[in-house]
């Protein structure tokens, strides 16, 4: 029996101080932060490490090991992963208050491509998504100006530079406070899943099984 005391006093310790590798886009870290939140309230010497990843690299990093978690909005390529769904997204237009289509609750492609257009210039599975829509329907995109930051792309929008089609949870907080306005674009219709990313079996850490498990236990409550 003794023999197995040092590795429970380990698998203790790695479980109080471990740390949880998690890979996502700037667009997909929102919706991690509730569930980062609500696992420090049982783990909180576990160090949570959220890296900025291109999406596209994401499922090959979680399979090699790399990561832990990725956030994706998309089913990877990769055979041995599985996900959990952690909610629904959509893009939308974003204007200023005082943008002459911020009345609409909706705009077509087109008239949205009559503004200057606001884009990330990180390239991303939406981008490309977006700008097939704009060549499908022969509407030039016309993208004025690239920034390297979501927080840089909605101050843009606010300060009337122009308007930028992004996921709504990136801009809740704006919306909600009045600073920008969401308007649906039925043309786009990427309503998104945004899915958690693990590996299927295989070992884990203490810590990020702890995770896994309370990602699971939150979404049976749901």
């Amino acid at each position: 029996l003794s023999k197995f005391v040092p590795d429970a006093v380990k698998d203790l310790r790695d479980l109080r101080r471990g740390r949880v590798l998690i890979g996502a886009n700037e667009a997909s870290v929102h919706v991690v932060l509730p569930l980062i939140s609500r696992f420090r309230e049982s783990h909180p010497l576990v160090h949570v490490d959220v890296r900025r990843v291109p999406s596209r690299q994401v499922g090959a990093e979680v399979s090699q090991g790399t990561l832990d978690f990725g956030v994706l909005t998309f089913q990877p390529s990769e055979p041995k992963l599985s996900s959990i769904v952690l909610g629904h997204d959509e893009l939308v237009m974003l204007v200023p208050p005082n943008h002459p289509l911020a009345e609409n609750k909706e705009v077509t492609l087109a008239e949205c491509g009559r503004h200057p257009v606001i884009a990330h210039n990180d390239p991303s599975h939406v981008r490309d998504r977006v700008l097939r829509l704009f060549e499908q329907h022969h509407i030039p995109a016309n993208i004025l100006v690239s920034l390297p930051s979501l927080e840089g792309i909605k101050r843009a929008v606010a300060t009337n530079m122009g308007v930028a089609l992004l996921p709504r949870r990136c801009a809740e907080s704006e919306i909600g406070r009045g600073e920008l306005i969401a308007l649906a674009v039925p043309e786009v219709r990427l309503r998104r899943q945004v899915r958690l990313v693990f590996r299927r079996g295989g070992e884990r850490s203490h810590a990020s099984s702890a995770f896994l498990g309370a990602v699971e236990d939150k979404k049976k409550q749901h």
